[in-house]
């Protein structure tokens, strides 16, 4: 068994999942709103909607959807998906490209525990923490 982020979004759903298959290197899947049971049960405007969307990150992933509750609330908060990658290079890689456009909360460097860990929010509201695999420097 394994935990699988679930993460909502305002109607970015779509475009989220294409930025985040460009900086893993994974193609997403979508299933919309068009053309299942759901579909009948919102408005036209919800047709072309993410109803689910996958995405492969390693050897887990993250499922997404725009969210379709018809009352609108606050963006997703209280929740990170932390993705560790094999090294410091590489995790700053990764963050460098996923906090483009987004709000750093804590930038990339060594810490005491890890050669490299950093925090931000990206440009979809999403909370993201990038850190490293191998041990304390």
């Amino acid at each position: 068994m394994q935990p699988v982020p679930y993460l909502f979004f305002n109607g970015t759903c779509e475009d989220a999942f294409l930025f985040y298959a460009s900086v893993f290197g994974n193609a997403p899947d979508f299933m919309r709103v068009k053309g299942s049971p759901m579909e009948e049960h919102l408005p036209p405007e919800a047709a072309n909607a993410i109803m689910h969307a996958s995405l492969k990150i390693g050897s887990g992933q993250i499922y997404g959807s725009d969210d379709l509750d018809p009352t609108p609330g606050a963006a997703m908060a209280g929740c990170n998906v932390m993705v560790e990658l094999p090294d410091a290079d590489t995790a700053r890689q990764h963050f460098d490209a996923l906090s483009k456009g987004g709000e750093v909360r804590m930038p990339f460097e060594a810490h005491f525990w890890t050669p490299g860990f950093g925090a931000f929010t990206d440009r979809f509201g999403i909370r993201w923490m990038i850190g490293t695999e191998d041990g304390a420097p």
